[in-house]
């Protein structure tokens, strides 16, 4: 009998990583330890994520607002995103996975959004998973952005609104199928606002750093056990009673 982790239902799953400042300084250790321990998660979820179920994958890794932060922990992020670009192209080409960057690219260093460009061209052809990783990135001003274009346009309609979000960096458009938020906080700062409509949203005290395969398989298997009736009723196949 197929288990329900078993099941193949190209999940679309979204991942708010927090907590990678805390599990430094619980250990005594400078925040950047911290964001660095967070990448090796990266690795593990994006490694497992295909086996059970997941064809799309949304990670939140900076935020537009994270630009407020101290200057120095602002480098370190930027640092690990180009190493990260560096030594994981091989691997993630290799395993079928396509990587894309969502978010604003006009404030980044311009050698980084070039690299960025480089990567997702070399990445292109990955049917396995497709990766999506957010960098400055605000779900509200891609839907402003969005919607004076929609305006603007001749014919507005609920698909050409999506077509226009996609445009402004908001990655595919696409539903959000669960949504997970590490490190305790129970909010959605800021992402993927309109792509979350329907989605599941799983909340766990686990930090990003210690966050692993078999937390992600809880998650799905939490999802898995929910009903999902999208505003409607759940289908029982059972005939209406008579009046």
């Amino acid at each position: 009998m197929q288990s329900a982790l078993d099941e193949k239902d190209d999940l679309h799953v979204a991942i708010i990583m927090d907590g990678n400042g805390r599990w430094a300084m619980r250990r005594g250790l400078p925040r950047s330890a911290g964001h660095r321990a967070g990448v090796a998660a990266i690795r593990r979820v994006v490694e497992a994520a295909p086996d059970i179920g997941v064809a799309a994958l949304t990670l939140f890794a900076f935020s537009s607002d994270n630009w407020r932060r101290p200057e120095t922990e602002v480098e370190v992020l930027m640092a690990l995103l180009r190493r990260f670009l560096r030594t994981e192209l091989r691997r993630l080409i290799e395993s079928g996975t396509r990587l894309t960057v969502i978010g604003r690219r006009d404030r980044l260093p311009p050698d980084l959004a070039e690299e960025i460009g480089e990567v997702e061209k070399d990445s292109a052809e990955g049917r396995r998973l497709h990766l999506q990783i957010a960098i400055d990135y605000s779900s509200r001003s891609a839907i402003a952005r969005a919607a004076a274009g929609w305006l603007a346009d001749d014919s507005p309609s609920y698909q050409a609104f999506r077509r226009l979000l996609a445009w402004q960096g908001s990655g595919s458009g696409d539903d959000i199928d669960l949504l997970i938020r590490s490190g305790g906080e129970r909010r959605l700062s800021d992402f993927l606002l309109w792509e979350c409509a329907y989605a599941e949203l799983y909340f766990t005290d686990t930090l990003w750093p210690d966050f692993g395969v078999r937390h992600l398989r809880m998650a799905i298997a939490d999802f898995r056990n929910r009903e999902r009736r999208f505003g409607g009723l759940l289908n029982t196949n059972q005939p209406a009673a008579a009046e």
